[in-house]
């Protein structure tokens, strides 16, 4: 058969190199796969980070807004933020809840009450946190000694690097878990956090 008359077949569907619908909004950072189940006995580091858009979370204005809203919502029966620090574009929390359903609410409620009074404050509207919350549970004395002082302690680096700038690390409401209450006390994974700040 001539090779003019022959047939050109062509393939369609099937992975290719730079189809499919282009993503919209800022890239996600945190999975959005199903969270596993939560047992009330292991404290959280949590992790909520703020749009490119958003303020600046260490304005002085805006700490205070983000304090308040942290004390509002922060200590309830189910979900209470033990520890916290604020960044630029992040805020840390090691927090408690009785199960998953409580953390995803404490969380989820957490993070509106927030965006509002930033929002509030700066006078704009809109989101203020990229995506999904970061969430790790710390099942062993040493990791939860490591994520508090890294939380509490987190304040130095921040100051070092932009030393006119406000930072705010504090404790919250009072634990119930045992690794909070006495068992990061007990290993030697680490120093203690240089100070323990009052409970604002």
């Amino acid at each position: 058969m001539p090779a003019a008359e022959q047939l050109e077949f062509r393939t369609w569907g099937g992975r290719r190199k730079g189809a499919g619908r282009k993503a919209k909004g800022p890239m996600r950072r945190v999975s959005h796969k199903k969270r596993p189940a939560h047992k009330a006995r292991f404290p959280v580091h949590a992790v909520l980070r703020a749009r490119d858009d958003a303020p600046r979370l260490r304005r002085r204005d805006v700490i205070e807004a983000v304090r308040q809203a942290l004390r509002a919502g922060g200590n309830r029966s189910d979900f209470r933020v033990v520890h916290y620090s604020v960044q630029g574009n992040h805020i840390h929390l090691v927090v408690e809840a009785t199960d998953k359903d409580a953390l995803s609410r404490g969380m989820q409620g957490l993070a509106v009450r927030i965006a509002r009074a930033i929002n509030r404050t700066a006078s704009r509207k809109g989101g203020v946190f990229a995506d999904h919350y970061f969430a790790r549970e710390l099942k062993m004395p040493a990791e939860v000694r490591r994520a508090v002082r890294y939380v509490l302690d987190n304040f130095i680096l921040h100051a070092q690097l932009a030393p006119q700038t406000d930072t705010c690390a504090a404790s919250l409401a009072p634990p119930r878990t045992w690794l909070l209450t006495d068992g990061w006390h007990r290993s030697r994974a680490g120093p203690l956090p240089v100070a323990y700040w009052p409970r604002l």
